[in-house]
């Protein structure tokens, strides 16, 4: 029997998940908290149903046309909780002829998932906020291992694609998008940042699972808050 994983869901023509039309294979399992997450059903890493890498790439073979100017994505949930059965997984994709990404936050140690990013073709890396503080008022832990991780591939030329998720009242501030763009200048390996409005669409999952949601008042940010943050970003040559 293959190496195992727990899998909470799949989309099978996922758009805003990399390069390309993607398979998407979320994993169940999350050590954030995240305040706007929208899966908080992921998070009970004994949730989920268990499936081998072995049969789920012969899933994925079947919409090899559909993806095949695309690939393959591992999100979750956090996808590196499970590193041993996302290596295994980016090993099977690869030799099948899949271009492979990971959807991360970063917040797994290197030293417990560096063998699947060496792996993977890339990196979708989601910075939480820029401050360490902040993002543990957003998530529940900090930003050290998600730098860490963003200077390893900075280190191996790894392509990552930053996302960004922009909270009114937390981090949707001019002064944080200057920060953002400071610290992120300097990094070859971005080839972009996608800029993720706050939304609520993932609400009622916490009141289904009697969870309570502090965000309930928080209004999604207007299109031209968010240009004005990508412009910030731009002006620092980030691709935004």
């Amino acid at each position: 029997m293959g190496v195992t994983g727990r899998i909470h869901s799949i989309e099978t023509f996922g758009a805003v998940d990399g390069p390309g039309i993607r398979f998407v294979v979320f994993f169940q399992g999350c050590p954030l908290r995240c305040l706007y997450c929208h899966n908080p059903d992921s998070w009970d890493a004994s949730g989920g149903r268990e499936a081998t890498a072995e049969e789920l790439v012969e899933q994925i073979k079947r919409y090899r046309n559909f993806i095949k100017n695309g690939g393959v994505t591992l999100s979750g949930g956090e996808p590196l909780l499970q590193s041993e059965f996302a290596l295994e997984l980016l090993r099977l994709c690869k030799q099948n002829g899949f271009h492979t990404a990971v959807d991360t936050s970063g917040c797994i140690p290197l030293s417990k998932c560096k063998a699947a990013v060496d792996e993977v073709d890339m990196l979708l890396l989601d910075i939480k906020a820029i401050d360490s503080a902040l993002s543990k008022r957003i998530t529940g832990a900090g930003t050290e291992n998600a730098v860490k991780l963003l200077e390893y591939c900075e280190s191996v030329g790894k392509p990552v694609w930053i996302r960004h998720v922009l909270l009114p009242g937390y981090t949707l501030d001019n002064e944080q998008a200057r920060r953002m763009g400071e610290f992120l200048k300097d990094f070859r390996c971005v080839e972009k940042i996608e800029l993720l409005p706050f939304h609520k669409i993932g609400e009622y999952k916490w009141e289904n699972h009697e969870i309570p949601y502090t965000l309930a008042e928080v209004q999604p940010p207007q299109p031209e808050q968010v240009e004005e943050y990508r412009q910030i970003l731009m002006s620092y040559g980030l691709k935004a």
